[in-house]
């Protein structure tokens, strides 16, 4: 039992801990440093474009979807795992949503109201959330490695939304949807930020103050352990994938209220960006380590990045490159911290 009261006992010492130096443990504190640089490297350069209002609402309503599937993603890869489905279920969520909106409306539902709309995200959640669920159970009760169940899952979700619209985008949003959360404003804030901004915020109260988030550092650190000190190793991981597909519906919805339409190509490396995105954020792909927190900056790094690039003049080839090589350091920075830290 020593290692398992090692595990249980490190988790407590984590929950004790003052926020700050939690922050700075995970390396939080830093990741933001690198943001704020790069917001300053950028705006010595072109003061009069980075530092514009419009900029800054671009830059948060492009980014409002990737937040919000790099939430779900941020607990998958604590425990461990990954998530390769998500862009696909996001997909699969925002055609099913479009299309039911459609149905209910019989057959356009541009001029629909709350109620059509509030069908719609329900549809949309259903969808995200059965797809995880199904993904929590391969996982956790079959022992299928999460990396060959997300991607047959990433194939499949993709394919069915493909063959629910015979491969078209699926029009009809409703445009009381797209003025309030795709293109409306509270404050000068963008709507799909302000959802994007609580489901975060939601996120890391989860994580880092309810038994959820303390079970799924448990079963990211040591499963095994986990499992003998009385977790549900099981019914936790499925929780945890049921939880990444039901913000991948959510974030397919929002996506429907940005775009207008349901599109159904060009989320294609969804999933990849929202890995990069917790991997940026200081959350060790080994598991354990990790917060949402730490994955807003991750997030906004790379999209800072690009639109920089842009905005300097760099041609887009480069964009990619850049990105490619800020994650590799990332990674090759959380393995020299795990090695110092079992050199100890």
């Amino acid at each position: 039992m020593t290692e398992e009261k090692t595990t249980m006992s490190s988790l407590d010492d984590e929950q004790r801990t003052p926020l700050l130096r939690r922050l700075t443990g995970a390396n939080t504190l830093w990741i933001g440093l690198v943001l704020l640089v790069l917001v300053a490297v950028f705006g010595a350069i072109r003061p009069d474009a980075v530092f514009q209002v419009t900029t800054l609402q671009f830059l948060l309503a492009e980014t409002a979807v990737l937040l919000v599937l790099s939430v779900g993603m941020t607990f998958v890869i604590i425990t461990s795992g990954i998530d390769l489905s998500v862009g696909s279920v996001l997909v699969f969520a925002s055609v099913t949503s479009a299309l039911a909106m459609n149905a209910v409306a019989g057959g356009d539902a541009t001029s629909s109201g709350w109620g059509v709309i509030g069908f719609g995200l329900l549809v949309a959640l259903v969808s995200g959330a059965a797809w995880g669920l199904l993904n929590g159970l391969l996982i956790s009760r079959a022992k299928i490695p999460p990396l060959i169940v997300t991607l047959g899952s990433f194939g499949a979700a993709q394919g069915a939304a493909l063959l629910l619209n015979n491969g078209s985008n699926v029009a009809g949003i409703p445009d009381e949807l797209s003025r309030t959360f795709g293109s409306g404003t509270y404050l000068g804030i963008p709507n799909i930020v302000i959802v994007a901004a609580v489901v975060t915020a939601l996120g890391a109260l989860l994580l880092s103050t309810t038994r959820f988030g303390r079970y799924t550092y448990a079963v990211g650190s040591n499963e095994e352990a986990a499992r003998r000190v009385g977790i549900s190793v099981r019914g936790h991981l499925t929780k945890v994938y049921l939880l990444a597909g039901t913000l991948a519906g959510l974030a397919g919805f929002m996506g429907n209220a940005f775009f207008r339409v349901a599109v159904v190509t060009g989320h294609e490396t969804d999933n990849l960006n929202a890995i990069a995105a917790v991997v940026l954020g200081g959350t060790s792909i080994f598991g354990g380590t990790g917060s949402v927190v730490g994955t807003v900056f991750g997030v906004f790094i790379p999209a800072v990045l690009e639109k920089g690039l842009v905005i300097i003049g760099v041609r887009e080839f480069w964009q990619p490159i850049a990105v490619a090589v800020v994650l590799v350091a990332a990674v090759w920075l959380d393995q020299a911290r795990r090695r110092a830290r079992n050199q100890r």
